[in-house]
């Protein structure tokens, strides 16, 4: 008899620990705004397994939901003018990841907007940002939900579309259809390869590499995003969010199509006023576990962990 109540307790302590572990997770809301077909790519940063896909085809009008695990990082953007064949071979105008549908690994391919996370492991911090480093080819906004704790998430992402006034140096000219003309934006690193542009050699370093003429007019289209190498102080935002919502053009007016799932789209395109930040807030607790609740885990959860010592 004590073993079959030492085998049901250890059972249970599993299934304790894998829903603590689900539970601290945080979601990944992708929704396409856009009036075409994108396609999502995912890379996962060192040490951080893949997400349950990375790389995906996004109708106008849909959505997806990632999980992620605790301590993930990596970064999510979107591919346009996309031909895939039936084995998921083919190419991109903008952000390919070496010419496949599921990135497996690889990178996008410049100009692309992209956005960056490192989640937090328990009760540390998720560090996020907007990044235009590697060029723009699409706006986007990002807003966490969900707000651990008492603190306040920030949205952050680039709304403007940067390639109506992309300088002609810069464009990158598509002609798939349905997107012709200026498809997306290089970065003058990009564009000229030199060390100033590219933040490299002897500006390999904030008091050397300075905001240049171009990376400026990125920061004044999209303040909140990060618009060359060490723009980190109005750049980087800190939070610890349940849920991202991960909008591409935000601000597009678009006819929905038939039976396309409707996207969550934050409640505010822009930037959330107080009153978005404090509804935000007070929701939290219809997806978190209430304190109680969590109070109520922890005693057999430490029972878990003094059995485990005993052993």
């Amino acid at each position: 008899m004590p073993i079959v109540v030492s085998w049901k307790f250890q059972t249970f302590c599993v299934i304790l620990f894998t829903f603590l572990s689900y539970s601290f997770s945080s979601i990944f809301t992708i929704t396409n705004n856009c009036p075409y077909t994108i396609w999502p790519g995912t890379l996962s940063g060192s040490g951080s397994p893949p997400l349950p896909t990375t790389g995906f085809r996004l109708d106008s009008g849909q959505m997806i939901k990632l999980t992620s695990v605790p301590g993930w990082s990596g970064r999510i953007w979107a591919r346009t003018g996309c031909t895939f064949d039936a084995t998921g071979i083919g190419k991109c105008e903008t952000g390919d990841c070496g010419g496949r549908l599921e990135c497996d690994g690889n990178g996008a391919a410049p100009p692309t907007s992209l956005f960056e996370i490192t989640l937090g492991k328990g009760n540390d911090q998720d560090f996020y940002d907007v990044s235009m480093v590697d060029g723009y080819n699409l706006p986007l906004l990002v807003q966490p939900r969900g707000v651990y704790g008492s603190g306040v998430c920030n949205a952050t992402g680039c709304v403007t579309d940067i390639n109506r006034g992309c300088p002609k140096e810069l464009q990158v000219v598509g002609g798939d259809g349905y997107q012709d003309g200026v498809v997306g934006c290089k970065s003058a690193c990009e564009a000229f390869g030199s060390d100033e542009y590219c933040c490299s050699g002897e500006f390999a370093n904030p008091s050397t590499c300075q905001p240049s003429y171009y990376s400026t007019l990125f920061k004044q289209a999209c303040p909140k995003a990060y618009s060359y190498a060490f723009d980190d102080a109005t750049s980087t935002f800190i939070c610890k969010a349940f849920e991202y919502d991960i909008v591409f053009c935000p601000n597009t007016n678009r006819a929905r199509k038939p039976n396309a799932p409707v996207p969550p789209l934050p409640p505010s395109i822009g930037w959330p006023d107080q009153k978005v930040q404090q509804q935000l807030h007070h929701s939290s607790s219809d997806i978190l576990l209430p304190f109680p609740v969590t109070l109520f885990l922890f005693v057999p959860l430490s029972l878990c962990l003094q059995q485990s010592l005993r052993h």
